[in-house]
């Protein structure tokens, strides 16, 4: 729908309510009549600008789509390193997740099920999941390193799916400051970006070919 600037600044608002109960108070706890009393509206007009707190989620998906959009070709441009490229990607994700760890972890349980709206294996985040993917590209194709063309079609796709699994074990790392997570994604980065470099080495054709095949078979 079109919202006037008002409506729009309404709707931001509620939306930023929602966040901050549901890092205070867990998503499972806070009721839409908790974020309406927060955001200083009344019930009947947040339930007119967000239909449950799984819109609320969603609009929050948005949200860090278009902040990344906006920030993610400034730190890209700043070096042609891959390892460094990549790395801009995996911090801006972070950065935006960083409050809302709490609400992540509550979701994680609807997250397996692609059928769910707020999975983001499902139909539903297809253009963010799609837009996050072209995220890595950008990274690869404005880097130094040469990556074989055979696998330019799939690397980003790989490095998204990296990334998902390096995201769920930070939303269940208790250390302190999520301190083993800062271990492993910085050991894991570096051996991605060396596995990516190895793989243009002539003799690692066959077996690069060969994982392709076995990848694209589950298309």
């Amino acid at each position: 729908m079109t919202l006037t600037v008002k409506a729009e600044e309404t709707r931001e608002r509620i939306l930023d309510a929602a966040l901050r109960l549901f890092r205070e108070h867990g998503f499972d706890e806070t009721t839409m009549r908790d974020i309406a009393t927060e955001a200083g509206v009344a019930v009947g007009a947040a339930y007119y600008y967000f239909r449950s707190k799984e819109d609320l989620v969603m609009a929050f998906y948005v949200r860090t789509a278009d902040e990344a959009r906006e920030l993610l070709p400034q730190r890209l441009d700043r070096s042609a390193d891959l390892k460094k490229r990549l790395r801009s990607v995996r911090d801006m994700k972070f950065e935006r997740f960083a409050d809302h760890r709490r609400l992540l972890v509550a979701l994680s349980r609807i997250g397996i099920d692609p059928a769910h709206p707020l999975s983001p294996f499902g139909a539903d985040t297809e253009p963010m999941r799609r837009e996050s993917i072209e995220s890595f590209r950008a990274a690869i194709e404005g880097s130094s390193s040469r990556v074989p063309k055979d696998l330019q079609r799939d690397l980003p796709q790989l490095l998204w799916l990296y990334q998902m699994g390096v995201i769920l074990f930070w939303m269940f790392d208790e250390s302190p400051g999520q301190l083993r997570t800062v271990k492993l994604v910085d050991g894991t980065l570096d051996l991605v970006v060396r596995l990516i470099q190895l793989s243009a080495l002539p003799l690692m054709g066959p077996l690069r070919k060969r994982m392709l095949s076995v990848l694209r078979a589950l298309d």
